[in-house]
């Protein structure tokens, strides 16, 4: 099975609806690996890896967030494996 590493930047209204923990369950439930913090300038950042489907569902879910949130843009790249183990939400 193809594992994938994704980096994310989205922007638009995610901060103070719930973004993080909303990822953080996402990512669970899809057993990714990763972190989601706050940046300055009312972004939202996610670094996940796992299996290829997984990691591509949870981009799809990036492009909507949680009920309050309002997208309006999302950036991927992906990048090397990082073999991280869980996911957290930093703070």
């Amino acid at each position: 099975m193809t594992r994938l590493c994704w980096h994310a930047v989205v922007s638009g209204r995610v901060q103070g609806v719930s973004f993080r923990q909303a990822t953080d369950e996402q990512a669970q439930r899809l057993e990714l690996n990763g972190w989601v913090r706050n940046l300055e300038g009312g972004r939202v950042e996610v670094l996940f890896e796992g299996e290829d489907q997984a990691v591509r569902e949870l981009a799809v879910w990036l492009e909507h967030g949680p009920q309050l949130a309002e997208v309006a843009h999302v950036t991927l790249s992906e990048l090397p494996l990082q073999e991280m183990a869980g996911f957290i939400v930093r703070r």
